[in-house]
């Protein structure tokens, strides 16, 4: 072990996230995810682990000669986050997503005149609702099964059941089917029990799991153990699948009535004179101090504006979020300044009291600070931030205020580590022209534009590429065996 990753390895920290193994000529060997990076991350560097694990694992360790970390909020979270990188650099020790698989999700699909909720593995941009993805298929096909009894779904795969599906189906005797093939619900009412469905998995029907429990009280009292356990293991599966949501994913967006309660409310909390009608929210987002990037996400009567937000590269500083959070404010508020535009109602900052602190110190600066309110979100206990000698905010997690600053949040978490991933992955891209002798800058936008992507050059022959101007056949080898060695990491 190099003294690099052995120092790594004692300043690990206590958090979720995903590490990253690389070997000694760089390439990401070996990508997992942890509730706690310092345990994990620590248990493979162990002498026991070197001597009764399975080979492996042992040759995985003896490959590692660095280490890098992506530190997240939730195990959900880690979880997503594992699942894109394995798919990104496709690492040669991986086998937990070989063969290209997928968690499972569920899949809702409205535009049938009968809807179903079925279980998929691929989350496609096709106007259905996803809920996902989960961890444990057990946990997703119990909860499947159970919603789809409990609020009378079809399971058969017709697009419009008509009474030949029932010949060979008696769901609606075994399975609380609602039979629209026989025509004993009408569309409407059919529709509105798979609305209820979808709220439900979406974690808004918290009274349909309590049911569950209380029969399962209701059971264990009568002595009837069998059905108690039962009801137990749906209980668990169903609890599991609502509990947590991976804020990587894009929240909904509130319905306007709860949204404009919510503004209500913290305008109170606040001490706001009107309710704040344009929320600006900041996030901060890096890779161990890496292509750090800002994300500025706005809310218009509580519900998420997408043609405003906007991102940034923060130019001053790497690692320290108090003064790239900083720097994003200056920017934004001294350009808003400068051209008189309006000014939001709210500034929220994802961090705690630092943040806060570094972001009024700026409006300061600016002559903004009595403009504009500023409040910030701890994300380890959803307080509410204020450091104007006021103490924080701790709210009720159903709290319509909570609720959108939640969601405005995670909004800007979401944007902040989409924006830093995909100059990551440009940087991975790029760099491996610029590695060999003789492609500089204007050779490699030569070849880029020539043949679209790295991905077609490493395909393209020795030929094509020395059709080039300028591409000698000796270069052209050197850069087809170059990127050739780096295709996988090119998807």
């Amino acid at each position: 072990m190099n003294d690099v990753l052995r120092e790594k390895l004692r300043h690990l920290p206590e958090k979720p996230g995903c590490y990253l193994y690389r070997d000694r000529a760089g390439r990401i060997i070996y990508v997992g995810k942890a509730v706690n990076l310092r345990r994990r991350v620590q248990s493979y560097f162990r002498a026991s682990t070197l001597r009764t694990a399975p080979p492996k694992l042992r040759a995985l360790v003896h490959h590692v000669e660095d280490l890098e970390l992506r530190v997240v909020r939730t195990e959900a979270e880690a979880l997503l986050t594992e699942s894109h990188l394995i798919k990104t650099y496709r690492p040669r020790f991986n086998i937990l997503l070989r063969d290209d698989k997928r968690y499972l999700s569920l899949k809702a699909d409205p535009e049938r005149p009968f809807p179903r909720i079925v279980t998929c593995r691929i989350v496609r941009d096709d106007g259905a609702r996803y809920f996902g993805p989960f961890p444990s298929s057990t946990v997703v096909r119990a909860a499947l099964d159970f919603t789809e009894k409990r609020f009378g779904l079809r399971r058969c795969a017709s697009l419009t059941p008509c009474p030949d599906d029932h010949t060979h189906c008696l769901a609606d005797v075994i399975r609380f089917c609602s039979a629209p093939c026989l025509g004993k619900i009408s569309e409407a009412d059919y529709r509105a029990r798979f609305d209820e469905a979808c709220a439900f998995l979406r974690g808004e029907r918290p009274d349909v799991i309590e049911e569950v429990r209380q029969r399962m009280a209701e059971a264990s009292a009568a002595e009837d153990y069998e059905r108690a356990a039962r009801l137990r293991d749906t209980w668990l599966a169903l609890r599991e699948l609502t509990r947590e949501r991976a804020r990587a994913r894009l929240i909904p967006a509130l319905r306007r009535p709860d949204a404009r309660e919510g503004l209500e409310a913290l305008a109170t909390l606040l001490g706001l004179p009107r309710p704040p009608r344009v929320i600006e929210c900041f996030d901060i987002s890096h890779l161990m101090g890496t292509h750090t990037v800002a994300s500025m996400v706005v809310a218009t009567d509580g519900v998420p504006d997408k043609r405003r937000y906007r991102r940034f590269r923060i130019r001053t500083v790497t690692n320290d979020d108090p003064h790239a959070m900083a720097e994003v404010i200056r920017r934004r508020y001294t350009r808003l300044r400068d051209e008189g535009a309006p000014y939001p109602d709210l500034i929220l900052c994802d961090g705690a009291a630092l943040q806060v602190r570094a972001t009024r110190e700026v409006l300061r600066g600016l002559g903004l600070f009595e403009a504009i309110p500023v409040a910030g979100l701890n994300e380890h206990f959803e307080e509410i931030v204020l450091d104007d000698g006021r103490p924080n905010l701790i709210l009720p997690r159903d709290s319509p205020a909570l609720r959108i600053l939640i969601r405005l949040r995670d909004e800007a978490h979401r944007f902040a580590i989409t924006f830093n991933r995909s100059l990551r992955l440009r940087a991975l891209r790029e760099s491996v022209l610029d590695e060999l002798p003789g492609i500089g800058p204007a050779r490699k936008r030569q070849l880029l534009a020539a043949f679209g992507s790295l991905r077609r050059l490493a395909q393209a022959p020795v030929g094509e590429i020395a059709a080039q101007p300028g591409i000698t056949p000796a270069l052209a080898q050197a850069i087809h065996d170059a990127l050739q060695a780096r295709v996988r990491d090119f998807d």
